[in-house]
């Protein structure tokens, strides 16, 4: 695991800890070529520098997110800002789908809008994939 990434997962409580760490093996395990970081104070994974997916702790809950998550047009995922990712939100470990999960990601590696360069183009994305 990355050390980054561990020390984020074991500052939670017990149970966000669990989470954490399940998020991180199937997703790990699914998107194998990606990089892992911590970016903004939580843990993603990029696909040629643009992000797919991440997970961060939030006051009630572990927030699941995909930047391209709208798209992916899934009832376990709920459109989160004014961009095109949506969430999914656990408070324990037996919440996560792990089948869920996979489909999700795979569409992740398959549905992708251009954050990367989201600057570049003044907040307008552009679909990737």
């Amino acid at each position: 695991m990355n050390k980054d990434i561990q020390a984020y997962n074991e500052k939670q409580l017990p149970e966000d800890t669990a989470i954490c760490n399940k998020l991180y093996e199937v997703i790990s395990q699914n998107l194998p070529e990606a990089e892992n970081k911590i970016w903004h104070a939580h843990p993603v994974w990029f696909l040629d520098g643009n992000p797919i997916v991440g997970y961060s702790k939030l006051k009630d809950a572990v927030r699941l997110l995909f930047w391209s998550g709208e798209s992916f047009k899934e009832e376990g995922l709920k459109k989160v800002g004014n961009f095109k990712s949506a969430d999914a939100r656990y408070t324990s470990v037996k919440e996560i789908n792990v089948d869920d999960l996979k489909r999700w990601l795979q569409k992740g590696i398959n549905i992708q809008w251009d954050y990367k360069n989201i600057v570049k183009r003044k907040g307008v994305l552009e679909r990737l994939k």
